[in-house]
């Protein structure tokens, strides 16, 4: 055996160890969790937000979808109903139990101008930090219809 050997198996040991703590629970949540789970960019579970953002409070959100936006006049439950789920218009998302992690990085890429909608990028451009991750906790503890490809044969 080579002297190189032991240390490649152990950076091959640390590599596996570190792309298993990357897919570890704090990042991946049971669908079945979901719909009473507030999202991981609420900040609560211990697992902090990907998006970098505060804790997400879930009344403070729900309080922040009812305010209408100075770019449209609308407010988030205008289009997307009151827990996310009737969108008044067929193509648009339905948000509740959707990922608060994946919610709070598509409003920061609207607010960032680096995702582009009429509606939304101007909705999103005078949100806080605190006003995301809000939302994102809130819409991500409501019950989920969203629907994916897991139990289909």
């Amino acid at each position: 055996m080579t002297k190189a050997a032991p240390f490649k198996r152990y950076a091959i040991a640390l590599s596996v160890a570190l792309l298993l703590a990357g897919c570890s629970q704090s990042q991946v949540e049971n669908s079945a969790d979901s719909a009473a789970d507030p999202g991981h960019a609420s900040g609560e579970h211990g697992s902090g937000s990907s998006a970098g953002l505060p804790n997400g409070r879930v009344a403070a959100g729900e309080a922040r979808a009812q305010v209408k936006g100075k770019a449209t006049g609308q407010s988030c439950i205008d289009c997307h109903g009151a827990d996310g789920n009737k969108p008044i218009d067929p193509t648009y998302p339905k948000l509740g139990g959707q990922y608060g992690d994946y919610l709070a990085h598509a409003l920061q890429a609207y607010r960032a101008g680096d995702r582009q909608h009429a509606l939304m990028t101007p909705q999103a451009t005078d949100l806080s930090d605190q006003d995301i991750a809000d939302l994102a906790a809130y819409f991500g503890s409501r019950p989920s219809q969203l629907r994916d490809l897991h139990g289909l044969k």
